[in-house]
């Protein structure tokens, strides 16, 4: 795959990769929190020579500095438009993973008309509870007193017990990426979560495809407030998955792989 591309916007360095260009599809795929484009490298490969692929490191993710501005949902998803403008993207399917999800769902609110499809993967749209936000906030006082112990102790947790050990060195990996990730950009994302608001309306005001990609055992996202806001879409499409957690799209790869690349496909139909 090719190197990453860089974009300054407004002091900040975006780093993205955009592979396929030649194809007429167009998906842009998010990472999730702590995580960076990297995560995505094994779809990139089995979708590249069938759609353009685009992905990005978030602010303060991967490659990606920190804006001097607040962090916010909105200013990612503005950096993401940047992003897909300097490519040269005029509408694509965007597919989000967690935070990445909430990022999709802020886009999708303020530039709707870029979209041909939304994709959310162990995400949804509903504001942080009372608990979810003590749990952010003792969050960022941990990342404060141990930044790498937070991290190693944090993604283990992401997958199914019963996955951990078959993916450990998948979690290796992804816990050495984490790590890369600074005290300020991981304090600055929870508290970015932490004040997003609810985003319901947007899953029912949009007018095209959300794919909803869920696992039966994600203690972050109940199934019945998965199942819940695809009843809020105009046109939903969901897949459950058993036997995984926060991560689907690593412990139950061979399933959500061709699943989003058909939706792609479907949404350019």
């Amino acid at each position: 795959m090719e190197q990453h591309r860089t974009l300054n916007l407004d002091g900040q360095t975006i780093h993205y990769r955009d592979e396929g260009r030649g194809n007429a599809k167009t998906l842009v795929l998010l990472h999730g929190f702590l995580q960076s484009l990297d995560v995505w490298s094994s779809y990139v490969l089995s979708y590249m020579h069938h759609l353009r692929v685009v992905t990005i490191d978030l602010p303060g993710h991967g490659l990606s500095t920190l804006p001097s501005a607040d962090l916010t949902l909105d200013l990612m998803a503005r950096n993401v438009k940047a992003v897909l403008d300097h490519a040269g993207v005029d509408q694509c399917v965007m597919v989000g993973h967690s935070m990445g999800g909430y990022v999709a769902l802020a886009f999708a609110e303020l530039f709707p008309y870029t979209l041909r499809g939304l994709g959310l993967v162990n995400s949804h749209a509903l504001p942080d509870s009372a608990h979810q936000q003590a749990s952010r906030e003792a969050a960022c006082r941990q990342v404060l007193e141990n930044r790498a112990s937070y991290v190693v102790d944090f993604i283990p947790s992401l997958f199914h017990e019963k996955n951990r050990g078959a993916l450990s060195q998948e979690i290796k990996d992804l816990c050495d990426q984490c790590l890369e990730t600074r005290a300020d950009a991981i304090i600055a994302s929870q508290l970015a979560m932490l004040q997003r608001p609810s985003r319901l309306h947007v899953l029912h005001n949009l007018e095209v495809p959300i794919l909803f990609i869920h696992g039966k055992g994600d203690t972050r996202l109940p199934i019945e407030v998965a199942l819940s806001q695809a009843i809020e879409a105009r046109h939903a499409e969901i897949l459950l998955l058993e036997q995984a957690a926060h991560m689907t799209f690593i412990e139950q790869q061979e399933y959500v792989k061709p699943r989003i690349k058909n939706y792609v496909e479907t949404c350019y139909y």
